[in-house]
């Protein structure tokens, strides 16, 4: 009751995190939305809402046509639940921020996700912080950016990615036009996975930001990413901070992308 009143007012935004509402309250807020025409953002982080609560939500987006932001982090839903939202993700055509941190979908949960991006043309900004993928889910995603993916954000943070990972990406980026910012701090990527981000920097001129924060990429990697930066001059952010670079090529690095910058604001 308390929730359907409120749906059918003005309400744009609603934040119900860190209330364990599990996946009893995610069918109440499902069966909310189905006629709910304002909703824009809904946030659900830390809730224990599980695959089953998962369903709920991904049963409604499929008709949706209001929300544009979904925040699900660390509710377990692991890769069952990623494929409720991934079915949902091939029908809807709102949705612009998806938010899966810490939920555990594994590889198979990436892969679910990967395939829903091919049919889906509306989602720009997928965070997947923290899930486990691995270089096998990454794979997945990679195809997306390959083929009809339209993301312009993609987080995938300390995901146990390491070079084949990182070589995956790179192939999806040498054609990807869409993408301007990619987390990938916090893996395992070292020089030989440097050294294909960098090839594919060498075509790509969309890519905007690329964190490689607290990786494994040593001097060789680093020397690879200079390189490029004399080549590619639309990458104005690049962070190799807490990677094993000698002092003085980190630095250098940092100058190269410092004088992006100014080029990109003169």
């Amino acid at each position: 009751m308390f929730l359907s009143a409120l749906f059918t007012q003005v309400l744009a935004t609603l934040h119900l995190e860190f209330n364990e509402i599990g996946a009893v309250g995610a069918r109440h807020v499902a069966d909310a939305l189905r006629n709910n025409t304002t909703l824009a953002t809904l946030k659900l982080g830390c809730n224990e809402i599980r695959a089953l609560g998962a369903q709920h939500l991904g049963d409604v987006l499929q008709n949706n046509t209001t929300l544009t932001t979904l925040d699900l982090f660390l509710n377990e839903i692991g890769a069952v639940g990623a494929q409720h939202v991934a079915d949902a993700l091939r029908n809807n055509n709102t949705l612009i921020t998806l938010n899966l941190r810490k939920n555990e979908i594994d590889a198979k949960g990436a892969q679910h996700l990967g395939d829903a991006l091919q049919n889906n043309t509306t989602l720009k900004i997928l965070d997947l912080f923290d899930n486990k993928i691995g270089d096998k889910g990454i794979e997945y995603l990679a195809d997306a950016l390959r083929n009809k993916a339209t993301l312009t954000t993609l987080d995938l943070t300390s995901n146990d990615i390491g070079d084949k990972g990182a070589e995956c990406m790179a192939d999806a980026l040498r054609n990807n036009t869409t993408l301007t910012t990619l987390y990938l701090q916090y893996n395992r990527i070292q020089d030989k996975g440097a050294q294909h981000l960098a090839d594919a920097l060498r075509n790509n001129t969309t890519l905007i930001e690329l964190d490689l924060f607290k990786n494994n990429i040593g001097n060789e990697g680093a020397q690879h990413l200079a390189d490029v930066l004399g080549v590619n001059t639309t990458l104005t952010r690049l962070d190799v901070f807490l990677n094993p670079i000698q002092d003085g090529l980190r630095i250098h690095v940092e100058e190269l992308v410092a004088r992006n910058n100014l080029k990109a604001k003169s």
